[in-house]
């Protein structure tokens, strides 16, 4: 088991892919440096995500750079090939074991302002309270906390990406980060098997338009595109996270 941080590589970032950022800057950064998040956009002075961090660090941010505060990932806690957290993202790094002393962790997700909180001796008892939830498999993950820097080269030991960017510009990119680049089974749903139930029949019908058959570069490449209000197109990613895994039946 490790702590997985989750991304899409192919979504846009400072007029590059996130994953070409990633392989110039060297690091993987909080939402307070990069200001893209594949959860709520509050990072900055008095919004959600500063709160959150202030209570849950004993304001031990508030005055910090935003290089100095930290990032989220997930406690991988059933060695997921698919990574901790993969309402986040269709790709991961995967941490090395030693930065396990400088990670705190919480359950449930930050954004609900958990009481449940502590460093690696409370990941037992933060695993059951997940298991035991019954919250959607998108919603479950056992939230960690990296404090200080993580560099790819240094702090990585592997980016995990989707076999659909094989041979891609986002391999090669992922190729320069200074970490090995491993290969997950997958993810490819039908657009015409969606249910509208699950996150409504506009994200659905903008799922079809995006085409029959959903894979990570398929979002990602509607994400650059500029022509799609980004939370419709998170949700869209949603339905491809958590029903488009290959060891799903079909």
């Amino acid at each position: 088991m490790a702590v997985t941080l989750q991304f899409h590589p192919d979504w846009p970032h400072g007029g590059a892919m996130v994953v070409e950022s990633m392989a110039r800057e060297g690091r993987y950064r909080s939402q307070f440096v990069t200001g893209i998040s594949n959860g709520g956009l509050t990072a900055y002075p008095g919004g959600d995500r500063w709160r959150w961090e202030s209570r849950l660090f004993d304001g031990r941010y508030d005055d910090a750079p935003p290089e100095d505060r930290p990032v989220y990932g997930a406690w991988n806690r059933r060695e997921d090939p698919y990574g901790g957290a993969v309402r986040f993202g269709s790709a991961y790094a995967r941490l090395r074991p030693e930065l396990l002393d400088r990670t705190t962790f919480c359950f449930p997700d930050s954004v609900l302002e958990p009481e449940d909180t502590g460093g690696p001796e409370a990941l037992a008892y933060l695993c059951t309270l997940a298991d035991a939830s019954g919250l959607d498999d998108l919603d479950e993950c056992v939230e960690a906390q990296v404090h200080g820097p993580v560099g790819f080269a240094d702090d990585v030991e592997a980016v995990v990406l989707d076999p659909c960017f094989a041979g891609t510009p986002v391999e090669a990119a992922a190729r320069r980060l200074g970490c090995e680049v491993e290969w997950h089974p997958g993810f490819r749903v039908a657009t015409a098997d969606l249910d509208p139930a699950y996150r409504g029949a506009e994200v659905v019908a903008l799922a079809q338009r995006l085409g029959r058959e959903l894979t990570p570069d398929v979002v990602g490449a509607a994400a650059r595109s500029g022509r799609h209000e980004p939370q419709r197109v998170k949700q869209v990613w949603h339905y491809l996270a958590r029903f488009g895994r290959a060891d799903l039946p079909r």
